[in-house]
């Protein structure tokens, strides 16, 4: 009686262990981030180069390490990626748990390793579409999820980018952003506009807690990235700043389509754009 019983039990057990297998691979974090790195062809090497050094930078500071360990968990799951048009994303580092020095260092060798690749386009939408449907394979748990995306233009390609960021946030994820406003001699070309930030705040980021903080001095590149992970990182808003009262109206103040309707005035003036 006892041997015929001993093995049903076996098996009910070994069923109700698979079925929680799932739920318990996934490492309890704090933050799983996608940083969403722009490599359109209109960032040029000099500022790519900026930009892949500021996360460097960013990813080994003291500042950023002690964030990351602040946290209940004192853990973070992040991936490194890249986008530019509609047809160029890529995972260029896979996802990493990070809790401390050594493993920050390893993801930073991995980013400062990668080659500078630049493509033609800009979808931020792509690239956010992209970066969301990473978190389904990011082994990870976290209390917050959260895409950061940098860019210097708007979107001028692809699906339009308010749809694509309202389902985003819609599943409890938010985007924060990095405007880079370096050169202002593409201001009014086919890929920039002079009020990128205004922008990115009204027509890109979105979620609980989102922000963005401006880029607009190479020498405070690095800076700009290492506060903004901190924040992102240990969950905080940067300080509030005054904002004219239109701010605050539910329209945005600039086109969300601003790119794609530059972008087609461009096409239709010099067809060697297409």
């Amino acid at each position: 009686m006892h041997r015929k019983t001993f093995v049903p039990m076996c098996l009910a057990l070994g069923a109700m262990l698979s079925l929680a297998s799932p739920a318990t691979a996934d490492v309890e974090v704090d933050l799983e981030l996608v940083l969403a790195v722009d490599i359109s062809r209109s960032m040029d090497y000099d500022e790519q180069q900026l930009q892949r050094d500021g996360y460097v930078e960013a990813l080994r500071h003291p500042e950023v390490i002690a964030a990351i360990q602040s946290g209940p968990i004192g853990r973070i799951a992040v991936t490194y990626v890249e986008w530019a048009g509609p047809f160029h994303q890529a995972m260029v580092v896979p996802w990493t748990f990070v809790s401390g020095a050594a493993e920050a260092e390893a993801f930073a060798i991995r980013v400062a390793e990668a080659p500078l690749v630049r493509e033609r386009g800009t979808s931020i939408s792509q690239g956010l579409d992209f970066a969301s449907a990473q978190f389904a394979t990011s082994g990870a748990r976290g209390a917050r999820r959260a895409i950061d995306v940098s860019g210097d233009g708007p979107n001028n390609m692809g699906l339009p980018v308010v749809p694509v960021r309202d389902r985003i946030i819609a599943e409890g994820i938010t985007i924060n952003g990095l405007p880079i406003m370096l050169k202002t001699s593409y201001a009014f070309g086919p890929y920039s506009i002079p009020n990128l930030d205004i922008y990115y705040e009204d027509c890109v980021i979105g979620g609980p807690g989102a922000f963005m903080i401006t880029v607009d001095d190479p020498a405070r590149f690095a800076v700009a990235i290492r506060r903004k992970l901190v924040l992102e990182i240990a969950g905080r808003l940067p300080e509030p700043r005054l904002m004219k009262a239109a701010a605050f109206t539910p329209e945005p103040r600039v086109d969300c389509m601003i790119g794609e309707k530059q972008r087609g005035r461009w096409i239709y003036e010099d067809p060697s754009m297409k």
